[in-house]
C-alpha cells in the first residue's frame, strides 16, 4: 500500500456553548447547530476520524494505523506508544463560555480512567472584540479556599484572565484550571484524550435541559495551584519559516505563515505530522511519491512519517499552517509517560 497525506471527513461536535462559525469555516453549508469542536484528526475510539481520500477512503484512522504502524505514526513514536496515535486536534468556536476546568496527568487519568491524561495548547485564531479566557489562578489559594469558591460561584474571581487576539498561544499543562471564554475561534492540540473535570457551570443546563455533571473531587486531586508570572506563551512570528510555539515532551506546535512555495523535511524527527490549514488554502506534494493534495482552509491533514518530506504551496497568495509532531530528537519525555505507556499495555 502506498503512503499518502491523509484528509478526513468532517467530525462536529454540538455543544451548549458552541456557535455558527466552524461549518462555514471548513466549507460546509452553514447550520443553527451550536457546533463547538471539529475533532480534525482523531483516534479516540468515542469519536475517531474517518478517511475521506486515497486508498483507504472510508477507513478509520484506528484500523489503518494497525495494519501500517511504523510507517504512519513513525518507528520511534510506534514503540513509545504501542500503536496509537497519541495526538488529538480540534478546531473550537465558542460563542458562550466554556466550563472552568482542568485535566489529570497520565499518572492520574490511567489511576481513575485507564486512559491517557491531557496537556493541551490553544492558538487563537479569531476573535471578538473583548473576548478574553482564563488560564491558571492569578493567587495562590488553598484546597479549602477552592472547595468554598466552588461552593459560592466565586471562583472566576482568582482565575488568571488574559485578554486575547488571533496569534495568542497558550500552553495548558495537565493541571492548569483553564476555561476558553465566548466570541473566541481556536485551534488545540492535546494528547488523544477525552478525559475532562467540569470544576464549575455557571449552573446552566446542557443540551437535554439537565445540569451537566460537574467533578468537583477529581478536579481538587488534579489541580495545580501553582501561579505564574506569564501563562501566555511569548513567540515571533516570521513569514516563510516555520516557528516552534510548543516545545514540550508531549508535543512539539510549529506555525508558518507562506507567500511562497516551502519545502518541509521533517523524517528526521520519526513521527508522523498533522498539518493544520489555519488560513488559505494549499497544496502538499510529498517529494518521494509526488502525490498531492489540495489542504483547504479549515481542514486538517496527517502525513504519514515515512514520506514526510514534502512541498508546501499556498494556492491563494498566502496561507498560515500549524503542524503538531512528535519530536523525537529531544530525548526529554518525562519517566512517567513512559511509565504510563507501559501500563496501558498490561
Amino acid at each position: 500500500m502506498k503512503l499518502y497525506p491523509l484528509l478526513f471527513e468532517p467530525n462536529l461536535h454540538e455543544v451548549i456553548w458552541g456557535g455558527n462559525n466552524l461549518r462555514p469555516y471548513k466549507g460546509l453549508e452553514p447550520s443553527d447547530e451550536p457546533i463547538g469542536e471539529s475533532w480534525e484528526v482523531s483516534a479516540v475510539p468515542s469519536s475517531t476520524s474517518i478517511i475521506s481520500n486515497g486508498d483507504w477512503a472510508g477507513k478509520d484512522i484506528i484500523s489503518v494505523i494497525k495494519d501500517y504502524p511504523e510507517q504512519i505514526l513513525g518507528k520511534e513514536v510506534n514503540q513509545r506508544y504501542h500503536g496509537q496515535l497519541p495526538l488529538l486536534v480540534k478546531f473550537i468556536d465558542a460563542k458562550r463560555d466554556l466550563s472552568i476546568q482542568v485535566h489529570p496527568n497520565d499518572e492520574m487519568a490511567m489511576r481513575e480512567h485507564g486512559k491517557m491524561g491531557k496537556n493541551e495548547m490553544w492558538y487563537i485564531i479569531k476573535v471578538e472584540e473583548g473576548s478574553h479566557l482564563y488560564a491558571g489562578f492569578k493567587q495562590e489559594i488553598s484546597p479549602n479556599e477552592y472547595q468554598r469558591r466552588i461552593a459560592d460561584g466565586t471562583i472566576t474571581e482568582v482565575l488568571a484572565d488574559h485578554p486575547v487576539k488571533a496569534g495568542d498561544v497558550f500552553y495548558l499543562p495537565a493541571g492548569r484550571v483553564h476555561a476558553i471564554c465566548g466570541g473566541i475561534m481556536l485551534a488545540e492540540v492535546q494528547q488523544s484524550s477525552d478525559v475532562t473535570y467540569r470544576i464549575y457551570d455557571y449552573n446552566r443546563p446542557g443540551l437535554d435541559g439537565k445540569p451537566r455533571e460537574l467533578h468537583t473531587e477529581l478536579a481538587a486531586k488534579a489541580l495545580d495551584y501553582h501561579v505564574e508570572k506569564n501563562y501566555r506563551t511569548e513567540y515571533s512570528e516570521t513569514s516563510d519559516k516555520a516557528v516552534q510555539i510548543i516545545d514540550s515532551p508531549y508535543f512539539d506546535v510549529r506555525v508558518m505563515e507562506i507567500n511562497q512555495s516551502m519545502h518541509r523535511n521533517l523524517i528526521k524527527y520519526d513521527s508522523f505530522i498533522i498539518s493544520m490549514c489555519i488560513a488559505g488554502d494549499c497544496k502538499i506534494r510529498i517529494r518521494s511519491t509526488q502525490d498531492e493534495i489540495i489542504l483547504k482552509e479549515g481542514r486538517s491533514t496527517l502525513i504519514p512519517a515515512a514520506i514526510a518530506d514534502y512541498d508546501v504551496t499556498p494556492l491563494n497568495g498566502s496561507s498560515k499552517l500549524l503542524d503538531a509532531f512528535i519530536d523525537n530528537k529531544d530525548r526529554s519525555l518525562p519517566h512517567k509517560v513512559t511509565r504510563f505507556l507501559h501500563i496501558t499495555q498490561k
